[in-house]
């Protein structure tokens, strides 16, 4: 059978670990016996980033820019204890949120779902969409350690040099501590953008949540941007394709989650989306489970596996033993991203593969054929755990019959 051709690349960032180990058995098992793969490589494995001081992580990012769609493997993001295991030059930042800040995109987490699996709030019959801004608040915060008798004031200069200061706490009687956050008109606009577009092209329903009541200037804020962006900008746009965009209070929005079915994009500020795409992949049932995309306002795509780098099955296959990592997110990225490449490109064909790249690796679960942390999860009677290997082998005779 001949290969599909693609006419333009697409950004490939290999990672770390066992994610590292799965990208490169996936590639040749899944993606280059069916697809003439063009795709400009960048390896943000630890040692790499640590050699370029982190430049090939921007030079990645870059690259996304240019060419539009890009495909992420799992990457560390190192604590004190790296430092050492890797002997590295210094702490080096999140390959994600350099990425995130670069692009000034949106991330988009969705959970997969397959018979089985029954969610642990049994009313979610549809996914919910998790998405998550990708700047500023804790992520970029400074923060002080403040001793008894201090004073503790917010001071803005002004381009004349004119001081405007707040009061945050008096400390007379105790230490404590302290912490400044900010973020960006311009990247909460397009974070809105984002939102309202992503939700157009997925035809959802969109939340938006805050706690403006509390945080009058800084959540009010988002939701006054939030606002003007799309009653002057979408609102005839989503009327026009059936679809609702809803704002209410953080804990209101939780509340209502839960009660519901399902089917909608919940958009949160950075924390809020941090612990909340988590939850939602937990209570669905694995975060393995899980698809990420983030898009930029400017129509960049970059796909990757919401989790990590399993480094404790990495371990285990160093040694030599027998894993069953669960490669479904990732597998997910790489047919995300090649379906938004034939998307942009035209091609059809790459698009069809797509699909049925990830029917095969649904079928081959409700199958029954699954690597161990869904075998606990699942609830189907003739199921069998089997390793990392063999599951992308199941999926690819089953892909190689459709």
């Amino acid at each position: 059978m001949a290969k599909i051709q693609m006419k333009t690349p697409l950004v490939e960032m290999d990672g770390d670990e066992m994610t590292r180990v799965i990208w490169q058995m996936l590639k040749d098992k899944l993606i280059l016996p069916f697809v003439d793969l063009k795709s400009e490589y960048y390896d943000l494995g630890l040692e790499k980033r640590n050699e370029t001081n982190d430049q090939i992580t921007v030079d990645s990012a870059e690259a996304t820019k240019k060419y539009g769609v890009a495909v992420k493997c799992a990457t560390i993001t190192p604590n004190a204890a790296r430092m050492d295991e890797y002997n590295l030059k210094e702490m080096w930042k999140s390959p994600n949120g350099t990425i995130r800040a670069i692009l000034d995109g949106t991330v988009f987490r969705q959970p997969i779902l397959v018979k089985g699996i029954t969610p642990y709030i049994p009313t979610w019959t549809k996914p919910i969409c998790i998405a998550r801004h990708a700047y500023g608040d804790v992520y970029k915060n400074v923060e002080m350690i403040v001793e008894q008798g201090s004073k503790a004031e917010l001071c803005v200069t002004d381009q004349e040099g004119m001081e405007s200061r707040e009061t945050i706490f008096d400390f007379k009687n105790s230490s404590g501590i302290i912490q400044g956050m900010h973020n960006l008109d311009s990247s909460i606009s397009s974070f809105a953008r984002s939102c309202f577009n992503y939700a157009l092209d997925q035809k959802m329903d969109l939340w938006f949540a805050t706690k403006d009541t509390i945080s009058k200037k800084y959540d009010h804020t988002f939701k006054d941007i939030f606002t003007k962006i799309f009653e002057t900008e979408y609102k005839e746009k989503f009327e026009a394709a059936g679809i609702t965009y809803f704002y209410t209070l953080i804990d209101d929005a939780v509340a209502r989650v839960i009660r519901s079915n399902g089917g909608y994009i919940w958009a949160c500020k950075n924390y809020d989306g941090d612990v909340m795409s988590d939850m939602i992949a937990t209570a669905f049932g694995s975060l393995a489970m899980m698809t990420s995309v983030l898009v930029s306002p400017a129509g960049v795509y970059e796909f990757e596996a919401a989790h990590g780098t399993v480094q404790r099955h990495y371990y285990k296959h160093l040694k030599g033993e027998e894993t069953s990592t669960n490669s479904v997110a990732t597998i997910f990225a790489w047919s995300g991203a090649l379906r938004k490449r034939g998307e942009l490109d035209g091609i059809t064909e790459l698009c069809d593969f797509a699909d049925k790249l990830e029917k095969a690796t649904i079928d081959t679960i409700e199958a029954g054929i699954m690597t161990g942390d869904l075998y606990l999860l699942s609830t189907l009677e003739n199921k069998q755990k089997v390793n990392t290997e063999a599951f992308l082998d199941a999926v690819h005779d089953r892909l190689t019959e459709l």
